[in-house]
């Protein structure tokens, strides 16, 4: 019995004092600040960019967020507005206004994040899940000596973060135990912006990011060649509330023609599966999957689409899923919410028939 009670009073004793990781985590959780990385167009900040902001404001209560946003030009300064009140949580917005950042190219931004960490000394870094924020933070995690955790999709602590793995097939829980600044990429779909009032709007402040110390070196040996998108008025893939896809089932580009003309009735965007876009039937800034683009729909129409893992990667966190194929053992149905064995090719002239033109 006396063994007993001095062991249990010396496991009370040093359990204050477990690991100076236990205090090294808990001061993460003290003291949270945040630099999310903003990609903007024309003037405004891109709607994952925002979603990025409210992962941010998940980490803590007490989070200081700064946004970062580089170019040059009247279009960076009107995106530096909206930036300053496009989500209440953020703070500041820091500005590099520099011909080096015309053009999102990796080695400049990376340089410029490794500079900005520099001085402000942030205890997370934040960027959205795309090819922006994939082209960028690597780079930047590997000038800082850090392991980025990509694709984020739920934040349960400051240092605790949930990601898909195998394909979306599983969940990974992953705790972050190395230095400042944890970087992770989030997955925009996971972290909707909710409506903001008028009355919770703000102002955050605007500063100039020095660049006297940016050396030419930091352009890199990549170049921008050019930009080419089809004007369209379809709303964007990434963001819209319905979304109409086809697969290899549609044959020839001129039979996907189909799949627009639903889609166009309906107001939604156009998706395509990987087999689709291999084929040629449309470009690939069309495609949803794992090395496509990620969507979460309210409503998402699959038309001649097996479901193959890849492609279910990128879409089975829609609200509503419908999927129309020949096939009742494709594993598209396994996911659906509601399924038609059926030919699209009567299914599609049927519903573009019956449908109602769009007001």
């Amino acid at each position: 019995m006396a063994t007993r009670g001095i062991h249990r009073a010396f496991t009370k004793r040093t359990v204050p004092f477990l690991t100076s990781q236990s205090l090294f985590l808990s001061s993460i959780s003290r003291s949270v600040s945040t630099l999310v990385l903003a990609e903007h167009e024309g003037g405004s900040i891109k709607a994952p960019s925002v979603s990025a902001v409210a992962a941010a404001s998940s980490l803590s209560k007490d989070n200081s967020i700064s946004m970062l946003l580089a170019g040059s030009g009247p279009s960076l300064q009107e995106a530096a507005a909206h930036a300053a009140s496009c989500h209440p949580s953020v703070s500041q917005v820091l500005v590099a206004d520099s011909d080096k950042f015309s053009h999102p190219l990796a080695e400049p931004w990376a340089k410029l994040v490794h500079l900005v960490q520099q001085k402000g000394g942030y205890s997370h870094i934040i960027a959205p899940s795309g090819s922006f924020g994939k082209n960028i933070l690597p780079r930047a995690a590997a000038l800082l000596d850090v392991s980025p955790i990509t694709d984020v999709i739920e934040i349960s602590e400051s240092n605790l973060f949930v990601r898909p793995i195998y394909a979306g097939n599983a969940l990974c829980t992953v705790r972050y135990a190395g230095a400042n600044p944890c970087m992770l990429t989030i997955r925009s779909t996971s972290f909707p912006v909710p409506p903001i009032s008028a009355d919770s709007k703000s102002e955050a402040s605007i500063s100039q990011v020095d660049l006297s110390t940016f050396g030419e070196d930091a352009v890199g040996k990549s170049r921008y060649v050019k930009l080419t998108s089809q004007e369209t008025e379809r709303p964007d893939l990434g963001n819209a509330r319905v979304v109409v896809t086809g697969g290899r089932a549609l044959k020839s580009a001129e039979n996907f023609k189909m799949i627009e003309k639903l889609a166009e009735k309906l107001g939604a965007a156009v998706g395509a599966t990987r087999a689709a876009v291999d084929a040629g039937f449309v470009p690939n800034d069309l495609q949803v999957g794992q090395t496509g683009k990620i969507v979460a729909p309210e409503l998402y129409m699959a038309f001649g689409v097996s479901g193959a893992i890849q492609h279910l990667a990128g879409m089975r966190d829609s609200k509503v899923i419908v999927a129309v194929n020949k096939d009742a053992d494709a594993p598209i149905f396994q996911v659906a919410d509601y399924g038609l064995v059926g030919d699209l090719f009567e299914v599609i002239p049927e519903l573009l028939d019956k449908m109602p033109e769009k007001k």
